[in-house]
């Protein structure tokens, strides 16, 4: 199992019911029941989503008497995001280069 941090946060974000817990979270704190809500899967699914989410540093989950409440944390989402903004200026560097190509290309059709 991956231990770097970054491995850790696209394990979890890989995952479609994680990625939807998070968006509701972004919505403010819920509790477990809260977030199962609507998901056709046990409280105990939920729970698990829940801890590979918080072993990730995406959410941090508090106790309040009975009620265990989680909320999302944005830290590890800025860091994913600035690793793969290296590779979305990759990319558009790539299209400007091919954009460019395709004008030549173009401008020699139709002076020719």
């Amino acid at each position: 199992m991956a231990t770097d941090r970054l491995s850790l946060i696209f394990a979890a974000l890989a995952d479609p019911t994680r990625r939807a817990i998070l968006a509701r979270l972004a919505e403010g704190e819920a509790t477990v029941s809260e977030l199962a809500e609507p998901f056709a899967i046990s409280l105990p699914a939920i729970s698990r989503h829940l801890k590979v989410l918080e072993h990730a540093g995406l959410i941090s989950r508090s106790r309040t008497a009975q009620w265990r409440s989680s909320r999302l944390e944005a830290e590890p989402l800025r860091e994913a995001t600035e690793w793969m903004d290296r590779y979305r200026r990759f990319w558009d560097e790539s299209f400007r280069r091919l954009d460019a190509h395709l004008r030549r290309l173009q401008e020699n059709e139709e002076s020719s």
